[in-house]
């Protein structure tokens, strides 16, 4: 410090130069700063500057994907439509043994039609014009065993099969003068089961054939059987009427 003094009295001309610049400097230097340099708290255009470090979230916006379900393109496949075909003719069936034919109840060359008009269940070949029956009034043991033999010897038939066998009972009682429904069973030799109970469509037709005198075919009918179940040459032998499903029904021949 000592030399720096010597060497400024040494050269005063310096001194005075440096008396005049330095004074200078400083004043550009802080007109320079005042200028330049913003305090923190003051606003650049307006925004408040702050001297905290602010970090941007550069990440993009997350958005949902669209769950709007694709429109098919090619027509949807239906199913394809179950109703079963109407048969135009009626089948054909033999016995087992191939030698019975079944004839139909809807084939040949009678007049169908005036037999359904007329009330019959079932048109048949063979039609008899002049059949008729009185009307039987049935006890109430009877009804129930009528109802229940329908049942036990032709349940799988239906209503038009119950009414079948409930004609041919009330034929015997017309024709052949049996006073009950027991007499026919015995006389007759039926076999089906009376104790099996019975059906709805057994009821309906007991009502059909005893209470309203209607009748499932017109022709007197006096005899049943099942070839699928046991042979007869004697019904064979009597006069045919018609098959429904696997049951074979006769007239006596002649009378």
């Amino acid at each position: 410090m000592e030399k720096l003094f010597v060497f400024f009295s040494q050269h005063k001309a310096l001194t005075r130069v440096l008396a005049v610049v330095v004074p200078v400097v400083a004043v550009i230097v802080a007109l320079i700063f005042s200028s330049g340099i913003t305090r923190a708290g003051d606003s650049i255009s307006g925004v408040p500057y702050t001297t905290a470090a602010t970090v941007r979230t550069t990440a993009a916006p997350t958005t949902a994907a669209a769950t709007t379900k694709p429109v098919a393109t090619t027509a949807p496949t239906t199913a394809a439509a179950t109703t079963k075909p109407v048969a135009t003719t009626a089948p054909t069936t033999t016995s087992p043994d191939g030698n019975v034919p079944f004839a139909t109840a809807a084939s040949g060359s009678a007049d169908y039609q005036a037999q359904w008009d007329a009330g019959y269940l079932v048109a048949i070949d063979n039609p008899d014009p002049s059949y008729s029956c009185y009307h039987i009034e049935l006890t109430e043991e009877d009804r129930d065993l009528i109802e229940a033999l329908c049942y036990g010897e032709f349940g799988s038939g239906g209503f038009i099969g119950a009414a079948m066998i409930a004609q041919c009972v009330r034929d015997a009682m017309c024709f052949d003068g049996y006073t009950s429904v027991e007499d026919v069973i015995r006389y007759c030799h039926y076999d089906g089961s009376t104790t099996s109970g019975t059906s709805d469509a057994c009821v309906q037709a007991v009502r059909y054939i005893f209470d309203d005198d209607g009748s499932a075919v017109q022709h007197r009918m006096l005899y049943m059987y099942n070839p699928y179940i046991v042979s007869s040459d004697f019904h064979e032998s009597q006069e045919f009427v018609l098959s429904y499903q696997q049951v074979r029904f006769f007239d006596r021949p002649g009378a």
